[in-house]
């Protein structure tokens, strides 16, 4: 027998199995023959699946011809799409709801007489319905029902974007990567409650003998209209409500950028849904802002200490900085006094056009007892400058989310933070800082204290230098200073290089307080008290004292020394 007849003798065998098990199954299209079952098949049913488990354990010309015609019958008898079946692919959880029971005879030599009995029973559920959290739905449903639909086209775009975003979104646990180190479910496990409008009396607000500029005040998440002053900026600046926006040119540059972004988690898709409005700073080509802009956030509204009322505001800030311009940000987010329960949820958004700056300030004090999470997300273009400066100790759970992308070449960023915690608190640090062109800049020094014993801090910084970045100068630097038995401090520095030409370096350092250094002290007649309590102060005055406006560094100086000497005197 000649070569080609054996051929055609192996397909034509090859075929007759094909249509044997196209018959037995019920299937009348054709199909392409696989080598193997396709994708959803493997992943949803073979582990439910008893003769997928031993026909299809290894390759074999019965898997062949066969691996096709179950995983059609499976899907076609339990009434999915294709679609369905992909989507199962990705998820465990549909097993709870949808677990086919299979029951075969055990298998003959000769497909044509093998039996098999096949019972499927379903849950009357949708099977996308494991796709989504309820809680995030019901937080969805309450946050769209606390505001009024917007006449403003971005606005409402954000929101749909935000809402289709929420509904396959869950809420964060500890089991992911990103919030392993953080407890959310402090937020989870209160009554949530949307603030729809500002406080009717505003007679708090009153004008710090300290600050030098004149504040724009957002209260409860909502920016006060009394409060705008635009006479001492440049020709062309503009500062106040998206709503408000009539310069169609300003309003088509905000909404090419306005939400576009891939990185953001849940926390920044509650913001877009729950925004009441769009604060938009805008600076024109080539204007320099002398006087900073000082954005000031007052969380009013909040719930006592026993119970689990938890207000929850959604401020959002998008600063546009064309060629040239520079400007000042200056963040400060205060709380009444006391140990009210709230929840801050502020996004800020920055766009630094090719020869921009932006030094940003970032002063977080609000209530010890309150949530704060915040996302800042800055694109800079080339040439360009983005300097920040935090200094956070306030919120029994404080995290923020830092996102710098790189666009252009001979870009600079400068990341310098300080956290404290001084009693049952989270102080949470999570930054990324992509670099996809050459001679990129980057530095990165944080900072932390924790002083309690069932205080954390947590720091997740992430530098990437990808492929074309040749040239680039990357540092990144976390030190910590542990000064009760039981603090906890999680720090991961990743340094992520695919370039050959790059200068990069980090480095992590966690103790106590040196012996040396209060031996240093103690050696020229200062006691031992005092001596701690000085260089505690200078670890943070480092970070603080970088703070480029003079009223902004006293008043961070004078909380972190009040909130010092109460730690000093509740151990003591």
């Amino acid at each position: 027998m000649t070569t080609a007849e054996k051929s055609r003798k192996k397909h034509y065998k090859e075929n007759t199995a094909r249509e044997r098990m196209i018959s037995f199954c019920g299937e009348l299209e054709r199909w392409e023959p696989r080598p193997y079952p396709c994708r959803c098949f493997v992943l949803c049913f073979r582990p439910l699946c008893p003769l997928a488990n031993s026909e299809f354990a290894s390759p074999s010309p019965l898997r062949k011809s066969t691996a096709q015609p179950w995983c059609c019958l499976l899907r076609r008898a339990a009434g999915l799409s294709r679609s369905s079946m992909a989507a199962l692919a990705f998820t465990h959880q549909n097993f709870l709801q949808f677990t086919p029971k299979l029951t075969p005879s055990k298998p003959k030599l000769k497909p044509k007489r093998t039996k098999t009995k096949l019972s499927i029973q379903t849950i009357p559920t949708s099977p996308q319905a494991s796709f989504t959290d309820q809680f995030v739905l019901q937080l969805a449903d309450s946050l769209e029902d606390s505001l009024p639909s917007s006449s403003s086209l971005p606005l409402q775009k954000l929101r749909d974007n935000s809402s289709e975003t929420l509904v396959s979104t869950q809420w964060p646990s500890r089991k992911d990567e990103s919030f392993r180190f953080t407890d959310t479910s402090f937020i989870k496990n209160s009554d949530i409650k949307p603030i729809s409008r500002p406080p009717e009396s505003l007679a708090f607000l009153d004008v710090s003998s300290d600050a030098q500029f004149k504040s724009f005040d957002f209260v409860d998440g909502f920016l006060v209209d009394s409060s705008f002053d635009s006479s001492n900026f440049p020709d062309g600046v503009y500062v106040g409500s998206l709503l408000k926006l009539s310069s169609e040119g300003i309003l088509k540059r905000v909404c090419e950028f306005l939400g576009d972004f891939e990185w953001g988690d849940l926390f920044w898709s509650v913001n877009g849904l729950g925004a009441p409005d769009v604060t938009v700073v805008y600076v024109p080509e080539g204007c320099r802002v002398e006087n900073p802009i000082y954005l000031k956030y007052i969380s009013v509204e909040g719930g006592d200490g026993g119970s689990k009322k938890m207000p929850v505001s959604n401020p959002r800030v998008f600063v546009l900085v064309e060629k040239g311009g520079e400007v000042g940000i200056v963040e400060e987010f205060v709380g009444k006094e006391g140990s009210e329960c709230y929840w801050t949820n502020s996004v800020l958004e920055v766009v630094v056009g090719e020869g921009g700056k932006v030094r940003h300030s970032y002063v977080q004090r609000q209530s010890l007892s309150a949530a704060h999470i915040k996302w800042t997300s800055v694109r800079q273009e080339s040439t360009s400058t983005y300097e920040l400066v935090e200094v956070s100790t306030g919120g029994k759970l404080s995290r923020h989310n830092v996102h710098v992308q790189q666009v252009g070449s001979d870009t600079v960023t400068e990341l310098t933070t300080f956290h404290l915690s001084v009693g049952d608190q989270t102080q949470d640090l999570h930054s990324r800082i992509i670099l996809d062109h050459p001679r990129g800049y980057s530095q990165q020094l944080h900072k932390c204290i924790v002083a309690h014993s069932s205080g954390q801090a947590v720091f997740d910084g992430n530098v990437k230098v990808n492929r074309y970045a040749q040239q680039t100068d990357a540092g990144q630097l976390t030190r910590s200073l542990l000064l009760e038995p039981r603090a906890t401090v999680n720090v991961k520095p990743n340094l992520q290089i695919i370039a050959d030409d790059v200068k990069c370096s980090h480095g992590a350092a966690i103790s106590d307080l040196e012996d040396s250094q209060l031996f240093y002290f103690q050696a020229r007649g200062i006691d031992l008290e005092t001596a701690r309590k000085a260089l505690v102060f200078s670890f943070g005055a480092e970070v603080i004292d970088r703070l480029p406006y003079a009223f902004v560094q006293k008043q961070a100086k004078d909380h972190v020394k009040e909130l010092l000497e109460s730690t000093g005197k509740g151990s003591s």
